[in-house]
């Protein structure tokens, strides 16, 4: 474990994991959710900064102070990283996880061309039967992941690179057509990532996108006695969003016109009619500021029989 490696990990769990099991190297913690909110291809720019604050002050009330503390403070750290020998990413098979991943990549392929670029990816495990991260791996597995990890080729970046220009594009339809044809591609979980990515937009049937529906499924089939209960349920029970507490509370804040109580939670009578397809919410949550990538979320309906998006003319 050289000390000439510059480890970039998903967030802080993995980063003191590795510093608890002796890794040698430097840590870059890429503290970001761009799976969520505005985002545009020039990562690191004047401009995707400004674009990633306003979304993180607008949707969860994150200070200038915090976002340059925990976030900026970071990044630079990165940028004044330059003579190491290899840089190894730690990230797992989640969306959230999976688009940091590739814009991430996106970034080293323009500021760090022609560098030893290694990847570790959690997920699926032997023995185990639900996928697991980095910090849920044993001293044995990780050590082993880390030994197995893959080193990509300038390809690899370049396809990375590609699917996270379609990600900020103002229209998913391309993303759509082209994620699945990659099958030689070292990003094992990615093609899965964006499928359900594409799924967060509104379902023709009700209006809600697959998040929202499996907020209001879980709160009806759980019957949670608070709202942090049915958080708790939520973060046990996802397999590949990789969200957290925050964006759960976030979401269900602008989901409280189906619920009549949280304590306990329980579903309002347009939430059960929503949850049977007897009520589309589309216009009740429209909201022309929410972005998923470069795109407006609410110019397109999923399409749930036929898996395919459909664009909004007005």
């Amino acid at each position: 474990m050289s000390a000439s490696i510059l480890h970039i990990t998903n967030g802080d769990s993995t980063t003191n994991y590795l510093k608890s099991l002796d890794f040698k190297g430097e840590f870059i913690t890429w503290r970001e959710m761009l799976c969520e909110g505005k985002t545009s291809i020039d990562v690191g720019s004047e401009t995707f900064w400004k674009t990633r604050f306003e979304f993180l002050k607008t949707s969860y009330k994150i200070t200038k102070k915090t976002f340059i503390d925990y976030t900026l403070k970071e990044y630079r750290n990165l940028c004044q990283n330059k003579n190491q020998q290899e840089i190894v990413l730690w990230f797992e098979h989640d969306l959230y996880c999976q688009v940091n991943m590739i814009a991430l990549l996106s970034w080293l392929k323009r500021y760090r061309s022609g560098e030893k670029i290694s990847l570790v990816c959690s997920g699926d495990v032997e023995g185990s039967e639900k996928r697991l991260g980095l910090s849920q791996l044993n001293e044995k597995q990780l050590l082993q992941h880390y030994q197995n990890r893959v080193e990509l080729s300038q390809d690899d970046i370049e396809y990375a690179d590609y699917i996270w220009q379609l990600y900020c594009s103002d229209s998913p339809l391309r993303l759509e057509a082209i994620y699945k044809f990659n099958p030689m591609s070292p990003f094992k979980y990615l093609s899965e990532a964006i499928e359900m990515h594409l799924k967060r937009f509104p379902s023709i049937e009700n209006g809600l996108n697959s998040v929202e529906n499996y907020i209001i499924n879980t709160a009806n089939t759980s019957q949670p006695i608070s709202k942090d209960q049915l958080v708790g349920t939520l973060l046990k029970n996802q397999e590949v969003y990789g969200f957290g507490d925050l964006q759960y509370f976030q979401k269900i804040e602008r989901l409280k016109m189906l619920f009549t109580s949280f304590d306990p939670v329980k579903l309002s009578r347009k939430g059960k009619k929503a949850l049977d397809n007897q009520l589309n919410l589309y216009r009740d949550l429209r909201d022309e500021n929410a972005y998923l990538g470069g795109v407006r979320q609410y110019s397109y309906l999923y399409h749930n029989a036929s898996d395919k998006l459909l664009k909004i003319t007005s």
